[in-house]
C-alpha cells in the first residue's frame, strides 16, 4: 500500500480547524480520507472524580496521550485499521466504545496541539494553521461549550482565562512557525482551500 497523504490542522481553538478539514475532507473525496481529532487521544482520567477531572488543565499538551496517536498513524501508513478512542467532554471521560478509522490515501489530523507535538510533525506532509482573531475564536469556543457540551456560562469562561488563552499563548501561538501554510479565515478562504486540494492532488499521484 502506498504511504497515506497526512495532512496536519491546527490553530487556536474556535479558529475553525474543523471547517477546513470539512473543506478538504469534501473536496478530496470521502472514499480517499480519514479524519481524525486529536481531541479524541485526551487520557483517561477516570480514576478521579468528576470534580478532580474539571480542574484539569485540558489545553496542556500532557492532558493527550499523543504517543498513542502517533503509533496509531504509523499502523495506518502500514495499512491496518486503529481503534480511535471516543470521549465524552461533558464527563471529562473516555467512553467504553472506540471508532475503527480505516487506513486511506489521505488522512487529517486536526487539533489545537498538532504542530506543537515534535513526533506527530514528523508524520505530517502537509501543515496547516489556521488563524482567526481571539475575540471570534473565544465566542465560537463559548457557544460550542455551552450548546454541545452541557457547560455552563461561568465555567467556559474560567476555563478559557485559567487555561485556554495561557496555554494557546505558550504552545499553540508558538507552533504556528512549523506550518507550511497559514490560514486566515478559515474555511472561507477559497484561495487557501485550493493550493490545498492542489498540493494533495500532486502528493496523491
Amino acid at each position: 500500500m502506498q504511504a497515506p497523504v497526512i495532512i496536519g490542522i491546527a490553530g487556536g481553538t474556535g479558529s475553525g480547524k474543523t471547517t477546513v478539514a470539512r473543506a478538504i475532507y469534501d473536496r478530496v473525496g470521502r472514499d480517499r480520507i480519514e479524519w481524525i481529532s486529536h481531541d479524541s487521544y485526551y487520557r483517561n482520567f477516570d480514576g478521579l472524580s468528576h470534580e478532580e477531572r474539571t480542574k484539569i488543565n485540558f489545553d496542556h499538551p500532557d492532558s493527550l496521550e499523543t504517543e498513542l496517536l502517533v503509533r496509531h498513524l504509523d499502523v495506518l501508513a502500514k495499512g491496518s485499521s486503529v481503534e480511535v478512542p471516543m470521549y465524552d467532554f461533558a464527563a471529562h471521560a473516555r467512553r467504553s466504545e472506540t471508532q475503527r478509522v480505516e487506513p486511506r490515501r489521505v488522512i487529517i489530523v486536526e487539533g489545537i496541539l498538532v504542530l506543537a507535538e515534535a513526533e506527530l510533525r514528523k508524520r505530517i506532509d502537509i501543515k496547516l494553521f489556521v488563524d482567526t482573531p481571539a475575540d471570534i475564536r473565544f465566542v465560537r469556543r463559548l457557544v460550542r461549550d455551552i450548546q454541545s457540551r452541557g457547560r455552563s456560562l461561568e465555567s467556559v469562561v474560567q476555563q478559557y482565562l485559567n487555561t485556554v488563552r495561557p496555554m494557546h499563548e505558550e504552545f499553540v501561538e508558538p507552533s504556528k512557525r512549523h506550518a507550511d501554510l497559514i490560514i486566515p479565515e478559515g474555511g472561507e478562504n477559497q484561495v487557501a482551500l485550493d493550493a490545498i486540494i492542489a498540493r494533495v492532488e500532486r502528493l496523491l499521484a
